[in-house]
């Protein structure tokens, strides 16, 4: 066994006691390169991810080309880098698949919330429901600049239509700020709202997530403004 082999094993073996608590993100991202870089000093590999992306959020929001980058990162690396936090969003959402009719706000941010996840631009997602509010589709409906407002409003009620939707819910991402809505976001709810109504159709919230936060603008009182 050489120095390398017992570091490993001493790694694995605090991993399986203790978990990830006890370590670093140095060694925390070590010990996951184990199982993709078999016969070389990850801690060195790792030290070069850390010093290019900044973090361990960073390297996992690194694309898979600039992953490649760092030399000792091949393509299995890479790639098990980008799976870790795909799989966390599909485990998130496991949780809350069940919720196939919305009562409360609660349930819709607990819904959006993991959809959201590893989005790193703004993402407008609509829910349409039917009369009993149970959930018939969850669609994307831009990306990027969410209060283009004419093109996301006709995108609605295009999507409420295909859906026979009775009523939606409105929901988008902070991807670097909080989940709190700007003016625009009020004028866009307003003018989505209207929208739907003319068409005989309700917009029950518009829920706003930052990370693992979310605001309902119905629950805080912002839609007696329209």
């Amino acid at each position: 066994m050489g120095v390398h082999d017992g570091h490993r094993e001493r790694l694995k073996s605090r991993f399986m006691e203790h978990g990830l608590d006890s370590f670093n993100e140095l060694n925390a991202l070590e010990l996951l390169l184990f199982y993709a870089i078999p016969r070389k000093d990850t801690n060195v590999i790792a030290h070069a991810l850390l010093d290019r992306f900044g973090s361990l959020s960073g390297v996992f929001d690194a694309g898979t080309r600039e992953l490649m980058e760092i030399p000792g990162i091949g393509e299995n690396a890479a790639l098990l880098i980008k799976l870790v936090p795909q799989m966390m969003k599909k485990s998130r959402m496991s949780k809350v698949n069940d919720i196939r009719s919305f009562r409360s706000s609660a349930e819709m941010g607990r819904f959006l919330v993991p959809r959201f996840m590893d989005q790193q631009e703004e993402v407008a997602m609509l829910l349409c429901l039917d009369s009993r509010k149970s959930l018939i589709s969850c669609e994307i409906l831009n990306r990027g600049v969410v209060n283009a407002v004419d093109i996301t409003v006709r995108r609605m009620v295009e999507l409420a239509l295909k859906n026979k939707a009775v009523s939606l819910v409105l929901a988008h991402n902070h991807p670097e700020g909080i989940a709190l809505p700007s003016r625009e976001d009020e004028v866009f709810t307003h003018k989505a709202g209207e929208a739907l109504r003319l068409m005989g159709m309700e917009l029950l919230d518009h829920i706003i997530v930052a990370g693992d936060r979310y605001f309902s603008m119905r629950d805080s009182g912002l839609f007696g403004r329209f």
